[in-house]
């Protein structure tokens, strides 16, 4: 029996559909549309890449986005007074800033600097620790994104053991705590856990997120289990070796197709949330 593929381009194709008629209603109510403010430090090509995705998104759903572009040479006290800027402008509803901003400036600083309101990518220590206790809050773009996949495709979580394989605050940390949230048993690994194997044999949902290419072997993985894979690498490959999986899993996310779609998609859904709270 063929594993149920968790297909994230086109929930996300489904959202944007039902977004843009957010978006028309807010400028037929107010006369105004939505507004992303994108802060680009440097001149990093794949971060001008995913910059120029995201605002491609808002365009597509009828939102406005707000580019801002600072050179190289930025330091920490100039991005905070950008990023105080934009808190303080009513016309945005979201704020992001793109990762990784040079060396020289102090990233969490800058991150925390972003009202919570606007937080819609889910960055602010602010934001983890209100989601993590169940208050109201933005999820990290990535994992949030994961949630709404699981949930659309009916994937039991509650009583489900969970099992991620990554560390790190804005995918592996989140992702454990949303599924906790959610009533699932989480058990957290990464690439320097012992007995990996031993931990991943026993999951009901697999969420792969340690950045590296096929680090999770498939054989690993049992029968009927729900594999998510948050990875992606040259070659068109992610963290699971999903292969052998795709006919005895529950359920697979495809690399890709599966969680890339779903990251952007819910920032641009964070962002729609957030303007109709301000704008209503």
């Amino acid at each position: 029996m063929s594993a149920l593929l968790l297909d994230g381009k086109a929930l996300a194709q489904k959202t944007e559909t039902e977004l843009a008629q957010r978006v028309e209603s807010l400028r037929q109510k107010t006369g105004a549309a939505p507004i992303l403010a994108t802060i680009l430090v440097g001149d990093d090509p794949a971060s001008a890449t995913y910059v120029r995705m995201k605002g491609n998104a808002c365009t597509r759903i009828g939102m406005d986005s707000l580019k801002v572009e600072m050179p190289s040479t930025t330091t920490t006290e100039e991005l905070l007074s950008k990023i105080e800027a934009l808190n303080t402008n009513p016309d945005v509803h979201g704020i992001l800033l793109q990762h990784p901003v040079p060396d020289q400036i102090d990233e969490r600083a800058c991150f925390d600097a972003i009202s919570l309101q606007k937080d819609v990518d889910g960055v602010t220590c602010l934001g983890f620790g209100r989601m993590a206790m169940g208050e109201e809050a933005y999820g990290c773009a990535t994992p949030k994104g994961i949630m709404r996949l699981l949930e659309a495709y009916g994937i039991a979580i509650e009583g489900q053991h969970a099992v991620v394989v990554g560390r790190s605050p804005i995918l592996g940390k989140p992702m454990a705590l949303m599924l906790l949230n959610a009533n699932a048993t989480v058990t957290i690994c990464h690439s320097r856990t012992k007995n990996l194997e031993e931990h991943i044999r026993q999951a009901d949902i697999v969420v792969g997120a340690v950045g590296i290419p096929e680090f999770i072997k498939a054989e690993w993985i049992k029968d009927n289990a729900v594999v998510v894979d948050a990875g992606y690498h040259p070659g068109g490959v992610g963290d699971i070796e999903l292969a052998p999986l795709m006919e005895r899993a529950g359920a697979v996310t495809p690399v890709p197709g599966g969680v890339g779609p779903m990251t952007i998609n819910t920032l641009i859904y964070q962002t729609v949330d957030s303007a109709e709270k301000s704008m209503a």
